[in-house]
């Protein structure tokens, strides 16, 4: 696989998962530098003959809140996102509050078989897209077989 998810808390989510399966909220898996709880972005990764597509969830959030960054061969998205203010009208109160606020986090390992110089990215309904293209030297080509003797 030529893209690899780098997630340095998948431990943690496992052991999440069997000790407290049922038993409410869910602990926190990552913190920025302030201290804050960061949440992951779901993302899509495909692959193309000459690129990799990474598609990330980002409902909400403007695209200047959006920072992509690439640090060695490590690609990383991180964001931003403000919660509602709670009504001035205190006879309001939530039923169920379940968009998530604040600072989001998602990181990538890529492989040494991409161009992260030539990497681009739009954004538009609430959709990242992060196009990697890969390097001309690893791209597939075809041998044409040629008869003789």
């Amino acid at each position: 696989m030529a893209l690899q998810r780098w997630d340095p808390f998948r431990e943690l989510r496992r052991l999440d998962r069997g000790f407290v399966r049922g038993f409410g909220p869910r602990m926190v898996y990552g913190h920025t530098e302030n201290g804050h709880a960061v949440w992951g972005v779901p993302l899509d990764v495909v692959e193309e003959d000459d690129s990799f597509v990474v598609r990330a969830s980002t409902p909400g959030v403007a695209p200047e809140d959006i920072d992509v960054t690439i640090d060695g061969n490590v690609l990383t998205i991180k964001g931003h996102t403000e919660a509602e203010a709670e009504a001035e009208d205190k006879s309001e109160s939530y039923i169920v509050r379940e968009r998530r606020s604040g600072d989001f986090q998602r990181a990538l390992r890529l492989s040494d078989t991409v161009d992260t110089e030539k990497i681009e990215s739009t954004y538009g309904n609430g959709v990242l897209t992060i196009r990697i293209p890969k390097r001309e030297s690893t791209k597939a080509r075809k041998v044409e077989v040629k008869a003789g003797g």
